[in-house]
């Protein structure tokens, strides 16, 4: 639920008032008692949602998405070199297995 400012037009006082978004705004001033309070529009605070289902890293800077995609690359391009070297080695393994197995 957000928190709404309030202004009275006769006596200028100011207030927050903590309220559900479907709720009407209050016309009443809780200091003069005259029904001429009004709703102040404003920037409002930043939505954070927290739950499944949400992630901390939607909501970050493009310098930060950037540098994490490189690091990506460069996490894929290690991982493939080191598949090849293996692939190498059981290659070789495969070899001399059927090698071994001509001669018998």
């Amino acid at each position: 639920m957000p928190t709404y400012d309030y202004v009275c037009t006769d006596c200028n006082a100011e207030w927050e008032l903590f309220q559900s978004i479907k709720a009407k705004p209050v016309r009443k001033c809780p200091k003069c008692g005259k029904m001429k309070a009004k709703r102040q529009i404003g920037t409002g605070a930043g939505v954070l949602f927290k739950g499944s289902g949400f992630y901390q890293t939607d909501y970050r800077s493009e310098s930060y998405k950037k540098g994490s995609e490189a690091a990506k690359k460069e996490e894929k391009a290690s991982s493939s070199a080191s598949s090849e070297s293996k692939e190498k080695k059981g290659g070789s393994k495969s070899e001399t297995k059927t090698a071994s197995a001509k001669k018998e």
